[in-house]
């Protein structure tokens, strides 16, 4: 896998696809890049889509985190994405989230709201952040100590590939029949999973905590006017209903699906229908940033690249090719 220096670290990366239409793939917690591996074979053809690791996670470095883990904070991933993007020659692009990288998108979207067009949010972390307890925080200290754990609490993240009466106290997660392939790819990322790093392990819920006590993000949503949708699976036991409505009430250009039959991590369960929302919100549209408040007032582009951005978006895009293209790749 491709390594790529991003600041004072390098993380790991992956593409799929050369397409004109750049899109950033960023991964919750204790996952990585690999998560969207199987629905990326049915991307749109129009699209290159970067996947890359958080610092401490899949094949990125894993540097000792501080004393309050401000080296691992949701602020640090945000601007290490960014740095990313700088190496790969992205000057603007989609992202696509999932978990925890919903959040990080959030503090993106504030550091550098010039760089993102649309954003599609899987099951995201709100702006509001989550507030761990300490007996929270004993769970994820025990699943960095067992691979057994951690792969039991994992199951929750794809709840719709295991037998729903295997979830009973004393009984370990069991799948469902006629599923190797996905089978196959969640054993892939538990393995990966359990060789996360430190910073991770603790680092992730302290952060999210901190997020959720300051309240200092989500009284800034009005300020996220990207384009945005976001999926809620209906099964989903980790991310909560009423904070996706919240969410989307709060942000000023979002909208909501509710999808049934479908957990936490639709990209891993039902790979191919994660794959059409991905085609059908972005395939054929140019990653341009929304009007900021500041532009509207000056009446033009900030910069040359904004300028430059504008005009391609005059090229009205050519979309049903595109979505003709999964319709027929998916039958």
């Amino acid at each position: 896998m491709a390594r790529i220096k991003a600041g004072e670290v390098t993380l790991g990366a992956r593409q799929w696809g050369s397409g004109p239409i750049p899109v950033l793939f960023i991964h919750g917690n204790l996952a990585s890049k690999d998560w969207i591996e199987v629905a990326a074979q049915w991307f749109p053809p129009d699209m290159s889509v970067h996947a890359v690791d958080w610092r401490g996670c899949g094949d990125s470095d894993r540097p000792t985190p501080d004393d309050n883990y401000d080296n691992y904070s949701i602020t640090q991933h945000a601007e290490d994405m960014l740095a990313a993007m700088d190496t790969l020659g992205i000057g603007c692009c989609h992202l696509v989230t999932h978990s925890t990288g919903g959040i990080i998108a959030a503090r993106m979207q504030l550091i550098a709201p010039e760089r993102i067009g649309r954003i599609l949010h899987l099951d995201p972390v709100s702006p509001m952040g989550i507030r761990f307890e300490e007996s929270s925080i004993a769970a994820f200290r025990a699943m960095e100590q067992s691979k057994q754990t951690t792969r039991a609490v994992m199951a929750n993240a794809a709840s719709s590939l295991f037998q729903t009466d295997s979830f009973l106290p004393g009984k370990m997660p069991k799948f469902r029949d006629g599923i190797d392939h996905l089978q196959a790819m969640f054993e892939k990322v538990i393995d990966q999973t359990f060789t996360a790093g430190h910073g991770i392990w603790l680092g992730t819920p302290l952060n999210l905590t901190k997020e959720a006590e300051s309240g200092e993000l989500a009284e800034q949503m009005d300020r996220l006017v990207h384009e945005t949708l976001i999926l809620w699976g209906q099964q989903d036991t980790i991310i909560q209903q009423k904070d996706m409505r919240a969410m989307a009430e709060a942000l000023p250009n979002a909208r909501l699906v509710e999808v049934p039959g479908v957990g936490h991590s639709m990209n891993i369960e039902a790979p191919q229908m994660f794959a059409g929302f991905v085609a059908g919100f972005l395939s054929g549209i140019r990653p341009l940033p929304p009007e900021l408040p500041e532009q509207a007032a000056a009446g033009e582009p900030e910069d040359a690249a904004a300028e430059a951005m504008a005009a391609a978006a005059q090229e009205p895009p050519d979309r049903s090719p595109r979505l003709l293209w999964w319709l027929n790749r998916s039958m």
